[in-house]
């Protein structure tokens, strides 16, 4: 990627959201409780227990988001919304991230759960941080594990979004936590442990 894309404020957004999220799930794969169900991460989430998103980091990326906002703004989908407005979606896109983070946070350690039961040992983080932002993103198909990046700029789009219409992310979270009861361990685990594809990176063995 040349050094022009890297410097675009949605490359700004997306490294700053990359960064967040490592660290969020590193901190609930370094505690030793975990979610153990699905109706106990719903819990969680509805009382917002345990949220520990670290606010400078969350204002940091919704302070990189506002250029990527005026640049939204000017598309097709925002044509009809005033700038005023679309700037003053800064702070919604902080709570979105906020929220979004804790989410995952929930998720990822549902996930690991389920690894450490089915193996009896402790989970990949590698693994653990691919699968929570799968189904995270896409809880109704079963995740591709094909590409061993993360693609946050996938959930650094839905954010911004979500943000600025003023939309929550906790229906497509619960989704995610039911279909992380559902996984095929065994199954994803050998997928994950197949060389991968030409000219991909190989598989992190851990942190």
């Amino acid at each position: 990627m040349s050094a022009t894309a890297r410097s675009s404020p949605v490359a700004h957004v997306t490294d700053a959201v990359s960064s967040l999220y490592e660290q969020a799930l590193d901190r609930v794969l370094a505690s030793p409780h975990r979610v153990t169900t699905a109706a106990e991460g719903k819990a969680l989430l509805s009382s917002d227990q345990g949220a520990e998103a670290a606010a400078e980091n969350v204002q940091k990326v919704a302070v990189l988001a506002v250029p990527v906002l005026r640049a939204m703004s000017r598309g097709a989908r925002f044509s009809r919304v005033p700038w005023a407005l679309v700037a003053s979606t800064a702070i919604s896109i902080g709570f979105t991230v906020r929220a979004g983070v804790r989410e995952l946070q929930v998720l990822g350690s549902l996930v690991a759960d389920r690894i450490e039961r089915v193996t009896g040992q402790p989970a990949d983080p590698a693994l653990v941080k691919k699968l929570a932002l799968e189904l995270y993103l896409a809880p109704g198909r079963e995740p591709d594990l094909s590409d061993r990046g993360l693609g946050l700029g996938r959930v650094v789009r839905r954010w911004l979004f979500r943000g600025v219409l003023g939309r929550e992310t906790g229906k497509s979270a619960t989704k995610a936590l039911d279909a992380a009861e559902r996984l095929d361990v065994h199954g994803l685990i050998g997928k994950w442990a197949e060389p991968p594809a030409a000219g991909l990176p190989p598989v992190p063995s851990g942190r």
